[in-house]
């Protein structure tokens, strides 16, 4: 606040020290017209004021200002079209008002704007009038202009002090929206915020994040940088340099030295093919020139902002394919057919003696010379947008003064105030061509921009590509072939593709990074990804530089699985052999052979061997809660019930053949064949019950790197050991019962066969426990699958195959002769085993060793033959 107060004070004393100087000094130029209400008018006519004797202290003087601005004439021209046709106007006719004007030049320098910013507020002069005598000056109640930014802001702080309203056709800068600084100020254009948000986004969706901007030293220029590069921050788009300019163009030798810098710059960064300017058109001249002698690759895109952005006629000594493409945002723009109309009809030598210094000094401008060619000039050098702006201004200041002398008499001098004409400014709308407008709380009017694409054949004429609407921050496009803009890379690093993401070295910009792959179980599926997002691993994965996640499979045992179908195979065909042995069986049922094989216990065997075959189903395919529970129970019912019938057998046989009379004699009242399996059975019921009810096997879910295994868990490993364990105990005590047995007779002996089944059993099962222990996956029931069809098939070979074999294809044997002939000849073998041993007469054996075949189930009760007895004599 203590240095806008400062500046404030030192501005004031500037002005007081110019109110001294001698008005014999002034040589007045400008435009005029009078009228009831003056408008007053600052525009650039000039590009560049020339100070003399700058650096001695004498009194104030004046620029001489050089290099002509044909644009500025032009917009002059339009303001002074604009007051014309708002005097022909109804509204103005019927009030019987006319609007005059005062346009001075500000020749693109602050100090000559301040400098006719006091000869429009002065209240008196002595050069206005045609009799060089002194009378009262007409006030003016409003100004229109200026173009630039910087000007405008040293413009607004003077008129500040008097409330007189000041319309701008261009200036942008963010910093005149702050109606508590500039109360006065108004505008027709949008502010630079939109625009830069515009261009931001503009960037953005072409993917170009590696830029450079250029500026023109000042407030516009460093108010638009800051804006721009506050939008490109929040974007991820990155700024690779930034070139300021100077403002003044006076200084040649300075703004060479510049331009030469900032073509340095474009040449060292290679990467940055996307070109940002907010500098003069003058300057971005020089610029292209420069370029172009250093043969910089033409592969650049160049956003023009509004100061530029129509600005053709730079292109007069370079051509467009020599600089790249060159995207413009211009204000929005209406019909001008009027004004070119006037230009046409125009009177240059009239109008240059009566009121218009400009175009005085514009005919005689070496490269015009008459009127027809200034017509020409004035026509390509006419913008479309910048003439509708002005022309804005001119019906918005007119409606105003129609809405406050409808109610007062304006004809009379200081009829009203400049801040009167301000209040009402604020809340006018004003209608132009069909269309409604009205400043905003800013004093903006906000109808956003158009994008033009320059066209090197269409030297007076805009291609306009799009439309931009602030409201939505949106784009709308109207031409859809772009390739030569959307084919451009503007990027400090290459893209990374998805599966990667950016690492950003520390220091480095942020656009500027390496592409590291994602580790495993992340993802990224979004090019130029800042991070790898993390997969759900209880559900998903993903390999190393994914760019999404796989879901998990679940995993298990499957039914089309080459193993699957080879052990389900052999179970089938283990199914197949016991019904076409129990068929067999159950038609030979009555002879030798089938019932020294147990008879009826056959049957019963074969049946549990069946139901062990069709658990192996229930290890294959998606394990369910029921599923777990019923496979193990049922094989360990089924094979217990197996056993315990071997059992049976095996000690038949050894009461048949090895004991005793006393002890087999008790044996036999012990021995109730069904009632041993039943409880042997019953034992094992017993178990699972408990296992069931106390730890019962469920369905297991085991996430895996890549999948999920589907497992059963048998609950308890305890109570399943004791199931396995209580089969092999009773496995165990067939194969001891067995063993004692493997030398009785051979033909219809089974303790062989007993002894190797339950050996087969025996060691399957000890191979199965480490192996089930150690082995994971979605093959471990198919590790207990193969010990159980082993079990199976190797009871069905060592039990079943050599009867059958007997009964099909050695059906002698399956006699009561040869089974009898077998027995005798066993017996008389063991007899002369027993002399040769002892040397004694068998006779002198003591009665209580005696050999009494007795086998109910070979022959009936009645035949049974009794061996005679052999005593052994020591």
């Amino acid at each position: 606040m203590a240095g806008l107060d400062l500046s404030l004070l030192l501005m004031l004393s500037v002005l007081a020290g110019v109110r001294e100087v001698s008005l014999a000094q002034f040589s007045h130029q400008g435009a005029m017209a009078p009228g009831d209400i003056i408008i007053g008018g600052l525009f650039p006519i000039h590009e560049a004021a020339n100070y003399t004797g700058s650096n001695s202290f004498s009194s104030p003087q004046r620029p001489n200002c050089s290099r002509y601005y044909t644009k500025g004439l032009n917009q002059a021209l339009a303001m002074i079209h604009a007051v014309e046709m708002a005097n022909r106007s109804p509204m103005l006719n019927s009030l019987n008002l006319t609007l005059g004007y005062r346009i001075f030049d500000t020749c693109s320098d602050v100090t000559t704007a301040l400098w006719a910013v006091q000869d429009l507020t002065r209240p008196y002069s002595d050069c206005d009038s045609p009799t060089n005598s002194s009378q009262p000056v007409q006030p003016i109640m409003a100004v229109i202009g200026t173009s630039s930014s910087e000007i405008s802001i040293a413009v607004a702080r003077e008129l500040n002090l008097l409330l007189i309203p000041q319309i701008s056709y261009a200036s942008t800068a963010m910093i005149l929206s702050d109606k508590s600084r500039f109360p006065a100020f108004m505008r027709t254009v949008p502010n630079d915020e939109y625009q830069t948000h515009a261009m931001v986004q503009l960037l953005k969706d072409n993917k170009w994040t590696w830029v450079g901007i250029i500026i023109t030293d000042g407030d516009y220029g460093r108010s638009a940088m800051e804006s721009f590069v506050k939008h490109t921050e929040s974007e991820g788009i990155c700024v690779a340099f930034k070139a300021i300019l100077p403002d003044s163009l006076a200084d040649q030798q300075k703004l060479n030295r510049h331009i030469n810098k900032t073509v340095d710059t474009i040449e060292k960064n290679t990467k940055v093919n996307v070109l940002v300017s907010f500098a003069k058109s003058s300057q971005m001249k020089l610029l292209f020139q420069g370029l172009r002698s250093r043969n910089v690759p033409n592969n650049k895109v160049w956003v023009a902002s509004d100061n530029w952005s129509t600005a053709k006629n730079i292109l007069k000594d370079v051509n467009l394919s020599d600089i790249g493409n060159i995207l413009g945002f211009t204000f929005k723009s209406g019909n001008v057919t009027a004004f070119h109309q006037y230009l046409k009809d125009l009177k240059f030598e009239r109008e240059a003696k009566m009121n218009n210094s400009f175009l005085e000094e514009f005919l005689k401008l070496p490269d015009i010379g008459n009127a027809a060619n200034a017509v020409q000039k004035l026509i390509k050098n006419t913008y479309l947008d910048m003439v509708f702006s002005v022309q804005m201004a001119v019906s918005a200041i007119s409606n105003a003064v129609v809405e406050l002398c409808v109610k007062r008499q304006c004809k009379t001098p200081s009829a009203i105030q400049p801040w009167e004409l301000l209040k009402q400014l604020r809340a006018v709308t004003f209608e132009k061509e069909g269309v409604m407008y009205n400043f905003d709380t800013n004093g903006d009017i906000n109808l956003g921009y158009d994008v033009c694409l320059w066209d090197e054949h269409e030297f007076e004429g805009h291609d306009i590509i799009a439309e931009y609407y602030p409201s939505n921050s949106s784009f709308t496009f109207t031409r859809k072939n772009l390739s030569d803009i959307e084919d451009v890379v503007s990027k400090c690093s290459d893209s990374c593709h998805p599966g990667e993401y950016k690492k950003t070295a520390e220091g480095q910009h942020t656009c500027c990074y390496a592409c590291l792959a994602c580790a495993e179980n992340q993802y990224s599926n979004n090019t130029d990804a800042d991070a790898c997002s993390k997969c759900d691993t209880e559900s998903m994965w993903s390999n190393a530089n994914s760019s999404e996640c796989h879901p998990k499979l679940y995993e298990y045992f499957e039914w089309n699985s080459g193993f699957a179908i080879v052990l389900l195979t052999l179970a089938a065909l283990g199914i197949l052999l016991l019904f076409s042995m129990s068929a067999l069986f159950f038609w030979q049922r009555n002879s030798l052979v089938v019932k020294a094989a147990g008879g009826p216990l056959c049957h019963l065997i074969l049946f549990s061997l069946l139901v062990s075959f069709i658990s192996v189903i229930f290890f294959v395919g998606e394990p369910s809660n029921e599923m777990c529970r019923v496979r193990q129970v049922i094989f360990g019912l089924s094979f217990t019930l197996c056993v315990s019938c071997i059992l049976v057998k095996s000690l038949k046989i050894l009461l048949a053949f090895q004991m005793n009379l006393e002890l087999k004699e008790l044996l036999r009242k012990l021995y109730k064949p069904y009632v041993i399996i039943c409880i042997c059975t019953g034992l094992q019921v017993t178990i699972c019950t408990l296992w069931l009810t106390l730890h019962r096997p469920f369905k297991d879910k085991v996430v895996q790197p890549k999948s999920i295994l589907l497992e059963c868990k048998e609950g308890s490993s305890v109570m399943f050991g004791l199931m396995l364990g209580y089969i092999a105990l009773l496995a165990l005590i067939c194969f001891t019962f067995a063993y004692k047995g493997r030398k009785l007779p051979q033909k219809y002996n089974e303790a062989k066969f007993i002894t190797f089944g339950m050996l087969i059993y025996l060691m399957a099962w000890v191979i199965f426990i480490p192996v089930h222990v150690t082995t994971s996956g979605k093959y471990v029931p198919a590790v207990e699958v193969v010990v159980i069809l082993i079990s199976n098939y190797g009871i069905l070979s060592c039990h079943f195959l050599p009867k059958c074999y007997i009964i099909i294809f050695k059906k002698e044997y399956n006699t009561k002769d040869a089974f009898l002939n077998n027995v005798y000849e066993y017996a008389r073998k063991s007899a002369e085993n027993i002399r040769g041993l002892t040397g004694t007469d068998p006779h002198s054996k003591t009665e209580n060793s005696v050999y009494v075949i007795s086998n109910p189930s070979l022959v009936p009760e009645e035949k049974q033959v009794s061996v005679p007895k052999i005593d052994n004599v020591p």
